[in-house]
């Protein structure tokens, strides 16, 4: 889930249109009418669910999109949303679930609209992606197997873009400042106001300042790569590929929203889908093992990329929870949506750092290396 983006405090930048202008949006700009649409949730950025009439030209078995209206802060940013843009296109063409934009009226992969939604009447960059099917991981009981073909799919994932992705707009994903990043937890102490005086807090301190101490330093020996940077739980589809309701096997049929996308390295991507594999699961300390055992099936980490593990998971946990408590703080009306990762986040946080970095990995690293 992604915020304000890059390191600044948030100024009021979500789109708000009706859904009548979005149906309008969607004529004007791509030359397709709308015969149904509903609101998706969303972080920063506002997402439509929509289908089009057929009979108007529409692409051949595509009749559903989601038109994704961007924040007006990251709409001044166009190299960057193409990166992302071309990133989708490319990692459809190597056979990933990801979808592919519906070029406007122009033959663009996007445009820049004026919106009379929000204070201050700003323009705001306009895609149409074909929708994916499935339900969010969230929404199922999340076995082993789909847990370890999660770890897979992020390692393929960062390897494809690693060496295979060379458009030229990819230079605009060296984000240095990016809040997002997993090298940027230092850059929390600036919205941990948010949280107020606690536990929770006192927490948090302390995984800065163990960041800054063992993490930082260690950047450099680690293997760098592009990033999804947002493989959470609602951001992977699955769909059910048995017919078994006691025993259904899932198979992952979507991956959405590239907006945190950035140059990192492969244990973070690692990380963070165990930090929100974790969010839903009856039994959260067990997923690290079955997610690390699909990654590294593809990838096997290095000794320092597994020592840092722990810490950057931890890491992740609490830039979802601050940011969101930041967040939350200028957008009350989306508070809810904004605290999906709190409500079991903060207890999976404090449990891991009670039990301490050596019986967690002692847990993560034997479930592993059982595969």
């Amino acid at each position: 889930m992604s915020s304000g983006k890059d390191c600044q405090p948030q100024t009021f930048t979500k789109p708000a249109l009706g859904e009548k202008e979005a149906m309008e949006l969607v004529d004007r700009v791509f030359g397709l009418k709308v015969s149904w649409l509903r609101p998706l949730p969303s972080y920063d950025d506002q997402n439509f669910h929509v289908r089009v009439s057929r009979n108007n030209g529409a692409a051949e078995g595509a009749d559903e999109y989601v038109l994704k209206i961007t924040n007006s802060e990251d709409s001044q940013k166009p190299d960057l949303l193409e990166a992302q843009t071309e990133a989708m296109m490319f990692l459809s063409a190597e056979g990933f679930p990801s979808a592919t934009p519906c070029l406007t009226k122009d033959g663009n992969l996007m445009s820049l609209e004026a919106a009379d939604a929000g204070p201050g009447n700003k323009k705001y960059m306009v895609r149409l992606l074909t929708y994916l099917p499935g339900k969010p991981v969230a929404k199922i009981a999340a076995n082993p197997l789909i847990l370890y073909e999660i770890g897979k799919l992020a390692a393929n994932l960062d390897k494809a873009l690693a060496e295979k992705f060379h458009h030229p707009s990819a230079k605009s994903l060296h984000r240095g400042q990016f809040i997002w990043n997993l090298a940027n937890v230092p850059l929390l102490d600036q919205y941990i106001y948010a949280l107020g005086q606690n536990k929770y807090r006192e927490v948090v301190e302390q995984v800065i300042e163990q960041f800054k101490e063992k993490i930082i330093p260690k950047l450099s020996s680690f293997r760098a790569c592009i990033n999804h940077g947002d493989l959470n739980d609602h951001n992977i589809l699955v769909d059910s590929s048995s017919a078994s309701l006691e025993n259904p096997q899932y198979r992952v049929s979507g991956i959405l929203d590239f907006g945190d996308m950035s140059y990192g390295y492969y244990v973070f991507e690692v990380a963070i889908a165990i930090m929100y594999m974790m969010i839903e699961s009856p039994d959260p300390l067990a997923v690290g093992g079955h997610v690390l055992a699909g990654f590294e099936s593809v990838l096997p980490l290095t000794a320092a990329e597994r020592s840092a593990l722990f810490l950057l998971v931890c890491g992740r946990f609490s830039q979802s929870l601050v940011l969101a408590a930041h967040t939350a703080a200028l957008y009350p009306e989306n508070e809810e949506y904004l605290m999906i990762t709190a409500r079991t986040g903060w207890k999976h946080l404090t449990t891991m750092f009670e039990l301490g970095q050596a019986a967690v990995e002692k847990t993560w690293f034997g479930t592993a290396e059982a595969y």
